[in-house]
């Protein structure tokens, strides 16, 4: 089966042709990075109306990448939440376009689990049960997995995101931006010499960041941070700390075969590193053209769905809250 995958749901905009869920066939991305640089963050506005400029030329360059035309497609996946409100409608009304005209099913793909669906297209399947650490620059979750559909929200953030607190950092330490690759590549040029606080949440897999950046804030203002770079490795090391260390006790806890990782922040150098290197139990760790937003990760997502005969109306509509459950895994 192959899947065309659409993914909208911030500044990227995406399309990516998948065999059976786990073979890439293409993965076009359009990225808005340049354009929203200036203002220091993605303006949703802009970002919508580059989507609708972009979308028809990802779409051609995709199938042409893949060596297929759209009658050969045999359904349609696409991101219908969470996200952007106006980037997830160019995506998700372009879907329902391509699928009626072509005649093709269409389904609904919730953007985090998406994420966790990059790990069955590095050619080493897991292997259920598994434990995923999905870190974003909105979520930062953990979730146990089964078998496809088949999940258990164990632990989330109850303030920021792992990817927000490195954006704040980024942004407080003048780093640039975007702020994850920003701190990690600055990072790798210092040293952690500063004391920050490592949140511990005690008898829950739940994680906490505010305090951490609150901590950083009042260093940097009381100038009592020597180099931004000995900042920005310090910083990081208390985040990839507290991510590494609560997923493998959740991990050992569940008795898992394997952790995933996933999401935009799992292309970080120390998190990869550490985690790698820390756990007992191993690790798949997707490339990192398949953290951050694509399309070929919806695809994959998509095709699972559809094998258990999910599928979703043309009256879908998009979700820019959706939270990850398994009710809401598809539209």
């Amino acid at each position: 089966m192959l899947v065309l995958g659409i993914e909208s749901s911030c500044d990227e905009t995406a399309a990516a042709v998948v065999r059976d869920g786990v073979e890439i066939l293409a993965n076009e991305i359009a990225s808005q990075v340049d354009i929203h640089a200036r203002y220091g963050g993605v303006v949703p506005e802009v970002a919508s109306r580059q989507h609708l400029l972009s979308a028809v030329p990802v779409l051609e360059k995709c199938l042409t990448t893949a060596a297929v035309t759209i009658n050969d497609i045999d359904a349609v996946a696409v991101t219908s939440g969470p996200g952007l409100a106006g980037s997830l409608l160019v995506g998700v009304n372009f879907a329902k376009a391509v699928a009626m005209a072509a005649q093709k099913p269409l389904i609904g793909v919730n953007h985090l689990e998406g994420h966790i669906y990059a790990n069955w297209l590095t050619g080493d399947l897991p292997q259920f049960p598994v434990m995923a650490l999905i870190v974003s620059g909105g979520h930062t979750d953990l979730v146990y997995m089964k078998d496809h559909g088949e999940y258990e929200i164990i632990g989330r953030t109850r303030d920021d995101a792992a990817g927000e607190a490195f954006d704040k950092a980024a942004r407080l330490l003048n780093l640039g931006y975007p702020g994850g690759p920003a701190v990690d590549k600055a990072a790798r040029l210092g040293k952690p010499t500063l004391k920050l606080p490592r949140a511990v949440i005690r008898n829950s897999h739940d994680f906490s960041f505010s305090g951490l950046k609150t901590a950083l804030y009042r260093l940097v203002q009381t100038g009592q941070t020597d180099t931004p770079e000995n900042a920005a490795a310090s910083f990081q090391e208390a985040v990839v700390k507290v991510l590494v260390t609560k997923t493998i006790a959740a991990a050992m806890e569940y008795g898992v075969n394997q952790i995933l990782l996933s999401g935009g922040v799992a292309a970080n150098s120390r998190l990869r590193e550490r985690m790698a290197a820390d756990s007992p139990i191993p690790v798949l760790i997707p490339p990192l053209k398949l953290c951050t937003d694509n399309a070929a990760v919806i695809a994959s997502c998509g095709y699972f769905h559809l094998q258990r005969g999910e599928r979703s109306g043309l009256d879908l509509d998009v979700y820019p809250t959706m939270a990850f459950t398994p009710s809401s895994s598809s539209g």
